[in-house]
């Protein structure tokens, strides 16, 4: 291969890898939400529907790995009518069918997440979010042997 050969395609090459390296941020972006079943109890005793008044414990992460809200830290889980967007397109949709005590992993593609604006300074613009969730209650009720009274023991 001649020297002006090899200098015409040295860019070309360049620019191939520079435009693969900027695309693999997005490698684990989604388009649509995914759902992973990572425990689903023996029994569903109580299932997760439109309307029905949800706790649930999460762990938000972006794809990076970076975790950017927990409430298994906190102690505290969130509690929300499902279906009705108090909480973001993408929870409302992956808890729908789900059973206390059930844990998920959901990837939510920016449309169901915070879209093109994100949620500054902690989400970005454009952001696939991931978390990993665990239904607590349904409407005041937990699974079996969770959250008796002392009255129930």
């Amino acid at each position: 291969m001649s020297i002006s050969c090899a200098l015409k395609v040295v860019p070309i090459v360049l620019l191939l890898v520079l435009f693969a390296l900027a695309n693999a941020k997005k490698s684990a972006d989604v388009t649509e939400l995914q759902i992973g079943v990572k425990y689903k109890p023996p029994s569903c005793e109580f299932q997760a529907h439109k309307g029905d008044r949800v706790k649930v414990h999460y762990r938000g992460k972006l794809t990076d790995g970076k975790v950017f809200d927990s409430s298994f830290e906190r102690g505290d889980p969130i509690e929300f009518e499902l279906g009705s967007g108090q909480v973001i397109k993408g929870w409302d949709q992956g808890l729908l069918g789900m059973c206390v005590g059930e844990k998920r992993k959901l990837k939510i593609p920016a449309k169901l997440g915070y879209g093109e604006q994100g949620s500054p300074p902690t989400i970005p613009g454009g952001a696939t979010l991931i978390f990993d969730t665990e239904l607590v209650s349904v409407n005041g009720k937990p699974s079996s042997g969770e959250d008796k009274s002392e009255d129930e023991l």
